[in-house]
C-alpha cells in the first residue's frame, strides 16, 4: 500500500478508534493484557485477584471482600465481574422477592454470589454452578472466606447443560425462586428452556439475566418477549469500569406454563 492510500484512509481509522475507544480499551484490557499477564505468573485473574483479596479483604465480612473486589477490579485489572451498579439492582431483588432458593448459574469468581447469599432470607438456600473447576476452586475459597457454609451456598461444577436435569434427584432442587443466568449470553435461551421442561420455575418465578445486551442475548430476549409464559423488565446498565458501553439485566417473571 503506497503513502498517500496510507494516508487516505488514516482520518477514517483516527474516527473508529475515538469513537469505539470504550471497546478498544476492553478489548486490550480483558484479551491482551490479560493473556500477557496470564503467561507472566502462570495465574488466571480470578486467582490474581483472590490472592490480592486475601492481603486486603476482611474475613468473614462479604461486603468488604466485594468492595475489594470491585477496588482490584478498577484500580489493578478489570475483572469482567458484575460490579456494584448491577450488584445493586440484584441485590433489591433477592430482598424484595425473598427467594427460599436461588439458582446462579455462572459462578465465575464468587462475587454475584456473594451478593445473593448476604441478601438471601433467614433458611434461604443459593446453588450456583460453575462449568470451570479451577475457576469453581477459586469462588470456593471466596464464598467460605465471606462466612457461607454448605448449607446455604452449594456450589457444583458441571456444565449447566449437564447440572439441570439432575437438580431435582441429585440436589434436593424442587423449584427455583430466582434464577441468575450469568455464565455465557449464548446458552441462556437453552438453559430457561430446560427449567420450563424439568418444571423448576414456579409460577411468580424470578428470572434474571446479565449482559443481554451486551455482548446480547437477542434470541433469549425475543423469546422471553414472544412465548407468553414471561412479563419481562430491562434495567440499562453500563460495564463495571465502562459506563459508556451499554448494558442490562432482563428481569422475566414467570406466569407459568400457560
Amino acid at each position: 500500500m503506497s503513502p498517500a492510500i496510507a494516508l487516505a484512509f488514516l482520518p477514517l481509522v483516527v474516527t473508529l478508534l475515538v469513537r469505539y475507544r470504550h471497546y478498544f480499551r476492553l478489548l486490550v484490557g480483558t484479551v491482551l493484557l490479560r493473556s500477557l499477564r496470564d503467561c507472566l505468573s502462570g495465574l488466571r485473574i480470578e486467582e490474581r485477584a483472590f490472592s490480592y483479596v486475601l492481603t486486603h479483604a476482611l474475613p468473614g465480612d462479604p461486603g468488604h471482600i466485594l468492595t475489594t473486589l470491585d477496588h482490584w477490579s478498577s484500580h489493578y485489572e478489570y475483572l469482567s465481574h458484575m460490579g456494584p451498579v448491577k450488584g445493586q439492582i440484584l441485590m433489591r431483588l433477592v430482598e424484595e422477592k425473598a427467594p427460599a432458593c436461588v439458582l446462579e448459574l455462572g459462578t465465575y469468581c464468587g462475587y454475584s454470589t456473594l451478593l445473593i447469599a448476604q441478601a438471601l432470607p433467614p433458611g434461604g438456600r443459593l446453588l450456583t454452578v460453575e462449568r470451570d473447576p479451577r475457576t469453581a476452586t477459586v469462588a470456593e475459597k471466596l464464598i467460605r472466606l465471606a462466612g457461607f457454609d454448605e448449607h446455604t451456598v452449594e456450589l457444583i461444577v458441571g456444565s449447566s447443560e449437564e447440572v439441570i436435569p439432575c437438580l431435582r434427584t441429585q440436589y434436593q432442587l424442587s423449584r427455583a425462586d430466582l434464577v441468575l443466568l450469568i455464565h455465557r449470553p449464548r446458552c441462556y435461551l437453552r438453559d430457561l428452556q430446560l427449567l420450563e421442561a424439568h418444571d423448576l420455575l414456579p409460577a411468580g418465578a424470578t428470572v434474571l439475566a446479565d449482559h443481554v445486551l451486551f455482548p446480547g442475548a437477542p434470541r433469549f430476549l425475543q423469546y422471553a418477549k414472544s412465548c407468553g409464559r414471561y412479563r419481562c423488565r430491562l434495567h440499562h446498565t453500563g460495564l463495571p469500569d465502562f459506563p459508556a458501553i451499554k448494558d442490562g439485566i432482563a428481569q422475566l417473571t414467570y406466569a407459568g406454563p400457560g
